[in-house]
């Protein structure tokens, strides 16, 4: 059971989905407020603070990826997890709701007890953090304020490529494979998102060795999976974790 202070946004058009997807909800502890259009949603999410965000992507009105996007803008809730429903099963869809900023998506129709393990997985992922800073040579990755920079370069994230990038980071200098980025930064090992994997792992090499001045961190290791390794003049066997120092007394 999820503690009574677990606050859920529901957004969704469908009366049965948004009704039954909150009794579950309720049943299971959480506090569950609903909307049925965007526009009701980002009200919802410009006047109080959330502890997760299930989004229907299909809505009147102001769309869900537009919606997603804003709450990722937004001051209040612009890192709270986002689970997107869609009833689109085309991987192109599912990349672009990740893109938005949304943290984890689940195909329509679904059981009900598989949102229910998402969320709770979302859910501990959000508890477990722990602000750290992340360095793999000129490469610092700032978990508290979800900044990643290369040298004085600021590199512009999505929410999922921040979190692969600090999976990858917390096991700089080993390769990664698939099936752990699957169960880590997917928190779903039993599903085949191997296409969506490469894709982000594409998109955040390029974004991270974007300088061709700069030497190349974010290797693929064909048949095997993605490492970061710092360039052997800076090289760090595994990402150096700072954290503040405490005073004596």
């Amino acid at each position: 059971m999820a503690s009574k202070e677990t606050r859920v946004l529901v957004v969704e058009d469908e009366t049965n989905i948004r009704e039954l997807v909150c009794l579950h909800l309720r049943h299971e502890g959480y506090v569950c407020d609903a909307a049925a259009t965007g526009t009701e949603g980002l009200e919802l999410t410009t006047a109080a603070a959330f502890d997760l965000v299930v989004l229907d992507l299909m809505l009147p009105g102001l769309d869900g990826l537009s919606l997603c996007r804003a709450i990722r803008n937004g001051r209040i809730n612009s890192d709270v997890p986002i689970l997107m429903l869609t009833a689109r099963r085309e991987e192109s869809e599912k990349v672009v709701g990740l893109e938005s900023g949304a943290d984890d998506y689940l195909t329509k129709p679904f059981d009900f007890g598989e949102l229910m393990a998402r969320l709770r997985a979302l859910g501990r992922r959000r508890l477990d953090a722990v602000p750290e800073t992340l360095t793999v040579g000129d490469l610092t990755v700032d978990t508290a304020r979800r900044i990643a920079q290369r040298g004085d370069r600021t590199i512009e994230l999505t929410a999922k490529e921040f979190a692969l990038l600090v999976y990858l980071a917390r096991n700089a200098g080993r390769v990664v494979t698939r099936g752990e980025l699957l169960q880590h930064v997917w928190d779903d090992p039993h599903n085949s998102y191997s296409n969506i994997i490469d894709v982000y792992a594409g998109r955040l090499r390029r974004k991270i060795d974007d300088d061709a001045g700069e030497p190349p961190i974010f290797k693929t290791v064909r048949g095997m999976g993605f490492m970061l390794e710092a360039p052997p003049s800076t090289t760090t066997p595994r990402a150096a974790r700072q954290r503040p120092a405490r005073g004596r007394g």
